[in-house]
């Protein structure tokens, strides 16, 4: 038995698909973890959602900014951008099944002493609160307030954690950290223009996973969306998306009955521009 937990897939199914081949995976047997960014951007969005439901229990998702977008765009609050490839998703004839199934995955996970999430978490949210705030939205999400999320999703404030905040800003606040975060200041304000590697953190700012003080960093968190950041592997860290849809690997951290832990990657064929 293993569980492996992969980076960004993006829309890239064949590159899945030659992951599960090289692992030799069994659904019966081991467990698939995906860091979010299921779609969007490589060729084959459906595909990917099908060869992920075709694996029922043995897999578990969190969703990415890509997957929000996806929705939004599902929905009719958003239209896809130059760069998008959803529009086979959209036209697809089990098209509702998807999106169905896309909206019941999660936003944070605790699964074998790992939490994972597509971007990162504040450092000021301990584990039971990031669950916490994760479910609240995953409520929305999956319940009738759907729509009038994707509406007003989008938007970079506020930009930091309070207590006091409720409803649209709170939920915003939430998605922001857990599908977008890279960097933010050590007073926990999240900054969303810069998407360059760790060491090119704006003026004031660094990234998440350096904050002094993080309450997280007893715990270890898996987490995708920084292709620029390459592969991290730390006590505290493993840091998975290694740009396949720009033309890298497809990377999973494998781990054994016993802890042992391994690097998977297999290459990818598509070379787009990262946006």
């Amino acid at each position: 038995m293993a569980v492996y937990w992969a980076g960004d897939i993006q829309g890239c199914n064949a590159p899945l698909g030659r992951l599960l081949e090289e692992v030799d995976f069994s659904p019966s047997r081991d467990q698939l973890i995906v860091l979010g960014d299921l779609v969007n951007r490589g060729p084959d969005s459906a595909g990917v959602l099908r060869r992920l439901m075709a694996l029922q229990g043995s897999v578990q998702c969190v969703l990415g900014n890509h997957d929000l977008h996806a929705l939004a765009v599902a929905f009719g609050f958003s239209r896809t951008k130059r760069l998008d490839t959803l529009d086979e998703l959209m036209n697809s004839p089990d098209r509702d099944v998807l999106i169905h199934w896309l909206r019941q995955q999660q936003l944070a996970l605790w699964s074998h002493e790992v939490l994972s999430v597509h971007a990162g978490v504040l450092p000021d949210w301990t584990l039971a609160q990031t669950l916490s705030l994760a479910d609240e939205v995953q409520s929305v999400l999956r319940g009738p307030d759907l729509t009038y999320f994707l509406a007003h999703m989008y938007g970079n404030e506020p930009n930091t954690w309070s207590e006091d905040l409720t409803g649209l800003a709170r939920w915003r606040v939430v998605v922001n950290a857990l599908t977008r975060l890279r960097f933010c200041s050590a007073q926990g304000a999240m900054e969303f223009a810069t998407k360059d590697s760790a060491a090119k953190a704006p003026e004031g700012f660094m990234p998440w996973f350096d904050v002094p003080g993080r309450r997280t960093n007893d715990i270890t968190i898996a987490f995708g969306h920084w292709s620029t950041l390459g592969w991290q592997e730390r006590s505290d860290i493993w840091a998975l998306d290694t740009g396949c849809v720009w033309g890298g690997c497809l990377s999973a951290m494998r781990q054994d009955e016993n802890g042992q832990r391994q690097r998977v990657q297999v290459t990818c064929e598509q070379a787009q521009t990262p946006h």
